[in-house]
């Protein structure tokens, strides 16, 4: 029988999403600052290690694994990561967050390896805003890497979306026509108080609420059933194949049904997105190379930290959690 993940609020745990570098081509302005010092080579799981970590999971009954960074398709030799996890027979999924800036040479390894659903970051349609937002991006390269994506056939992509106030607020309509026209699904999130900022976020914030309703006011909208096991509220678009998804951490807490943790690419098991609380896998990882128990150990008895939700709160003045978002996994 195999082992499950139960915490103390009775919520089963069966969705991992691992960080495999803090390291990324753009700095988005809402993820990290303009000069990143990012970790040593030392100070980051290898390979082999995160390999191991995600096969321990798939032992207490994991089923899904996201990849995540920074963007997890710069690590170099990220190709034999997916190639060895997609061996995992214990895991039903494996999927991935990037900002699309590597797919054009990626993407058909992605697919071979068993990938089936990716999360592409899209802010803006604009290259002069997408510029702005990503400050390093280049917007025609991460369209260019949607576009070898949607030709490879992966089961679903899907566009994330921060749209922030005197920004990209005003490319809600074109993001979403987009997605309609090549008929890929988009989730619109609230910014989220991680990491300290340049600006004041409380002002640049645009709210799922305020979003959903200007969406009423162009598009048929109703509201889903689905579940992909994530904190999205999904609605279909009448006489298209595309869904939006809204995810609301600010609007709407989306905490009671959690099913997920997180690992950063330094071996922290961070039990919430929205706390510091943390158990240190590499230590176990590296004092035990030939003995997974005392890893097992420290996730089961992990369960017992991992919050009922979050405390996100955009009017204080200090961020909820200090740490980026590029150091916990986007």
């Amino acid at each position: 029988m195999t082992m499950q993940l139960i915490d103390q609020f009775n919520r089963k745990v069966d969705y991992i999403r691992v960080s495999v570098t803090d390291r990324c081509d753009f700095r988005c302005v809402y993820c990290m600052s303009e000069k990143m010092t990012f970790l040593s080579k030392s100070a980051v799981l290898s390979l082999e290690e995160i390999e191991r970590v995600i096969k321990v999971f798939s032992e207490l009954g994991i089923k899904k694994v996201r990849l995540t960074g920074g963007e997890p398709l710069v690590r170099k030799g990220i190709d034999k990561l997916f190639q060895s996890i997609g061996k995992i027979k214990a895991l039903d999924e494996i999927t991935l967050t990037t900002n699309g800036s590597q797919l054009q040479s990626k993407a058909q390894m992605l697919k071979d390896s068993g990938v089936e659903r990716i999360n592409i970051s899209l802010d803006s349609l604009n290259p002069f805003t997408f510029k702005k937002l990503t400050r390093t991006g280049d917007l025609n390269k991460v369209l260019d890497g949607i576009h070898a994506a949607i030709k490879v056939g992966f089961k679903k992509i899907k566009l994330n979306t921060v749209l922030m106030k005197k920004l990209n607020e005003e490319e809600l309509y074109d993001l979403v026509d987009y997605a309609i026209k090549y008929y890929l699904d988009i989730s619109f999130i609230e910014e989220m108080p991680l990491g300290e900022t340049i600006y004041d976020r409380q002002s640049t914030s645009v709210n799922n609420n305020d979003i959903l309703l200007k969406l009423k006011e162009k598009y048929s909208l109703s509201k889903t059933d689905i579940s992909t096991g994530g904190p999205a509220a999904y609605f279909s678009i009448k006489n298209t194949q595309t869904k939006v998804g809204l995810i609301s951490p600010h609007s709407h807490n989306f905490c009671e049904n959690c099913n997920r943790v997180r690992i950063t690419c330094k071996g922290e098991l961070f039990l919430c997105l929205g706390h510091d609380t943390k158990i240190e896998l590499m230590p176990l990882i590296r004092l035990n190379p030939n003995n997974d128990e005392p890893l097992k150990e420290a996730i089961i008895n992990s369960m017992a930290i991992k919050p009922k939700s979050h405390n996100f709160n955009l009017a204080d003045e200090q961020p909820s959690v200090v740490r980026f978002m590029s150091h916990t996994g986007g």
